[in-house]
């Protein structure tokens, strides 16, 4: 039988990282109490990003430490841009597969561990290879505990059916009617019981006996376990499980809690991820999930970690943050606050979904055109080359993986933007290309023409009266994402 795996690993924290000691002072004069939670950062989406476009940059990356012919692209989370329609199928333009079976997946901060156990009893099985992306944008009340706690990231891991980084052990689950929290549809918050109840009566009694269970079924005991991955940020937790179970205190798995904050659905699979960056052949790896009951999944690193790069590792996405002590940016951005931009921002967004369906290879793909008599290479494809003039079809040129650098640039405060300034200008591809584009992520001191530039994918613009987002390709420093 099969011994599948996990082929290849990649994740994206947006840059942005809020202070928390920021989120206390701002409310220091209604609950000073939350002084006690102000210590470290956590991630939040800039207004142009979401779940979407975070799953398709840790897409992009797992897929650069390891090309596959996928079979199956799964995007989890609890915070899915479209209810009724596909998020995994707009993750899979962008990433140019067209021939894939796609699956959105949710209702469940286990969602990404669900996903990551079933494609691997599926890759057991004889199913194709899968990619399981994770991602949220947790949304907080303002003043809340939550607002503290949560942070924003991704991560897409490739299954394979044999070989791997770390072969699928064994996994366990049991289903328990324990609410700890919840989120009615349509409603923008989650509600949350008592910290001390969720952890005493929760994760201290539902997962020891699913752990136990895994473990005894597979002749091993609690000091086999090198790695102990458990997904919760509640302070002592993780630490508490481990004693319960007779775990070493050293295999407990930083929780990431100060780094970026609670992630959610893909946080079981980033700190998996930590665990494969420090682990060594042989090791045993235990990732749990919690949520109405839990998942447990058993894995074992193999000697092909040895020689593994990640494209964007746990370590180099912390590393890449940016500390922000404005705290109504964090506002603006999420939309908790709806800001005065002008009449320059009263206009209509809605999308001309004819065209974007007859350009969708350039608008979700960043495809440009190659002409095949002299080789210019432009986007948009047109019917005509702009430079011979051969009318001949234009071969496909992709851009977006392709090296390319800043040719002019203009920072512009006058028209509407939702994290003005506005960026942009001419930027030169090496193949020839030349684009006019947004620029984003800039840091001013160092930004200057030649500035070497990667294109990430992000919302273009919001139809706020129809509530979709049109998504499209921007620059970014090299140097400000984790490369």
């Amino acid at each position: 039988m099969a011994k599948p795996g996990i082929s290849s690993f990649g994740v994206y924290i947006p840059t942005r990282r809020m202070e928390r000691s920021a989120i206390a002072a701002a409310h220091a004069w209604a609950m000073p109490a939350l002084r006690g939670l102000g210590k470290g950062q956590r991630s939040y989406c800039n207004w142009d990003e979401d779940s979407i476009t975070m799953a398709v940059e840790a897409a992009r990356s797992c897929l650069k430490s390891h090309s596959a012919s996928l079979d199956t692209i799964v995007f989890a989370s609890t915070t899915p841009v479209y209810s009724d329609l596909q998020n995994a199928s707009v993750v899979a333009g962008a990433l140019q597969f067209d021939t894939v079976s796609t699956v959105d997946q949710g209702g469940s901060l286990r969602a990404g561990l669900s996903a990551l156990v079933q494609s691997l009893k599926g890759a057991g099985q004889g199913a194709g290879e899968t990619l399981v992306v994770a991602a949220d944008h947790r949304g907080s009340r303002p003043a809340s505990v939550q607002e503290m706690h949560y942070g924003a990231g991704s991560i897409a891991m490739g299954v394979c059916a044999e070989g791997g980084i770390a072969r699928y052990v064994d996994s366990e689950s049991r289903v328990e009617q324990f609410v700890d929290h919840f989120r009615a549809d349509g409603e923008k918050y989650d509600y949350y019981w008592e910290e001390r109840w969720i952890r005493d009566e929760g994760y201290l009694k539902i997962v020891p006996p699913v752990v136990k269970r895994l473990l005894e079924r597979n002749d091993l005991a609690a000091g086999d376990i090198q790695h102990f991955c458990l997904a919760s940020t509640l302070r002592g937790t993780d630490a508490a499980v481990a004693r319960t179970l007779g775990m070493a205190p050293e295999s407990v798995v930083d929780n990431l809690a100060m780094q970026c904050g609670d992630t959610g659905a893909p946080h079981p699979l980033i700190m998996l991820a930590a665990a494969l960056e420090r682990a060594e052949p042989g090791d045993h790896i235990l990732v749990v999930g919690f949520g109405m009951g839990c998942d447990a999944l058993l894995l074992q690193a193999t000697e092909e970690l040895i020689n593994y790069h990640s494209v964007s590792s746990v370590q180099s996405a912390l590393a890449s943050g940016k500390p922000d002590t404005h705290y109504l940016r964090m506002l603006s951005a999420s939309g908790e606050i709806e800001l005065d931009w002008g009449m320059r921002s009263e206009t209509d967004g809605k999308t001309a979904l004819t065209q974007h369906y007859r350009s969708s290879d350039q608008v979700a793909g960043l495809m440009g055109g190659k002409c095949g008599s002299c080789g210019a290479v432009q986007f948009p494809k047109l019917a005509a080359c702009v430079n011979c003039g051969s009318l001949d079809e234009l071969e496909p040129a992709p851009l977006a993986d392709e090296p390319a650098k800043v040719m002019t640039f203009t920072s512009d405060w006058l028209q509407y933007y939702p994290s003005p300034p506005l960026h942009f200008g001419l930027v030169q591809f090496d193949n020839g290309a030349r684009m006019l584009m947004e620029m984003v992520d800039v840091d001013p001191e160092n930004f200057a023409v030649n500035t070497p530039l990667r294109m990430v994918f992000r919302i273009k613009e919001k139809d706020q009266k129809r509530h979709y987002s049109r998504y499209f390709w921007k620059a970014v420093p090299l140097e400000t994402p984790q490369d």
